[in-house]
């Protein structure tokens, strides 16, 4: 497997594909690189070098018993584009990795990057606090924990179903993609995961946001089940400077799959405007 060796000594595998302008994907819970595999072949096959990793503790990569929060993914982000000597780079995130591209400008600059694009993403703070009443109660996030520690294959067989909208009357079911789903999953380090949750809903990402001055396009649906929009795109395209939201009417939260072609028309658009 290809992988590049982080500060603590960790492996973590990704993905180059394609020559050109390089785009870089970072992917949500509890996915991998994988997740991206439609945009990025489209991009691929329109003259863009393509790079994912699968986070640590996640996929392929080790699985790190310490490491598993914000600040160490945006910093493994970071030693992988050194590694590879990008420069120009556009950032896509999905999800939590939406919180890695924007951890990753808060504690790197925009050196090696020209453009972000934010899917789905869950900045600005996705846990309610008492600063940040209008979000998510610790409770769901408690749930999600519980769930994952007592049946964890059984939780994600349930979790793909709000993730892709596949709950929805008339939703167009596809049982390969909530197989991938499971098994990107089952792929990761439990521990890992269960400290991702962590990172993803108790992160404030508000200063992070403030600093990503470069040209930002937020997607995401509004039907997300898993991400409401009210308190993540919504919010954040408000905070970022350089910033335009496009919301995809009745898309879910897994909208890189189930909406595939219009993403990759948008996220072309996006590179070549």
């Amino acid at each position: 497997m290809t992988t590049a060796t982080m500060k603590d000594g960790a492996k973590i595998y990704f993905k180059d594909w394609g020559a050109g302008p390089v785009v870089t994907f970072s992917h949500g819970w509890p996915l991998t690189a994988d997740a991206w595999d439609a945009q990025m072949l489209f991009l691929a096959n329109h003259g863009y070098r393509v790079i994912a990793h699968d986070r640590r503790s996640h996929g392929r990569s080790d699985q790190t018993w310490t490491g598993n929060d914000m600040d160490t993914y945006a910093d493994d982000l970071a030693t992988l584009l050194e590694t590879l000597d990008v420069k120009g780079a556009t950032m896509i995130g999905h999800s939590t990795g939406g919180g890695e591209v924007a951890r990753y400008v808060g504690r790197h600059g925009t050196s090696r990057v020209s453009k972000a694009v934010l899917i789905s993403a869950v900045p600005p703070h996705m846990a309610q606090t008492p600063t940040n009443p209008n979000s998510a109660p610790m409770s769901v996030f408690d749930g999600l924990r519980s769930s994952l520690v007592a049946d964890r294959a059984g939780f994600f067989k349930e979790l793909a179903m709000p993730f892709f909208g596949y709950n929805r009357p008339n939703a167009k079911v596809s049982q390969g993609q909530i197989d991938s789903f499971w098994l990107q999953g089952m792929m990761g380090s439990l521990q890992g995961e269960y400290d991702c949750i962590k990172a993803f809903s108790e992160t404030d990402f508000t200063d992070d946001l403030r600093k990503m001055t470069i040209p930002t396009l937020l997607l995401q649906g509004n039907d997300d089940q898993v991400v409401p929009i009210d308190i993540a795109s919504r919010r954040s395209v408000k905070i970022l400077p350089n910033a335009n939201l496009k919301e995809y009417a009745g898309a879910p939260h897994g909208m890189c799959v189930t909406h595939a072609d219009q993403v990759n028309a948008d996220l072309l658009a996006f590179l070549k405007g």
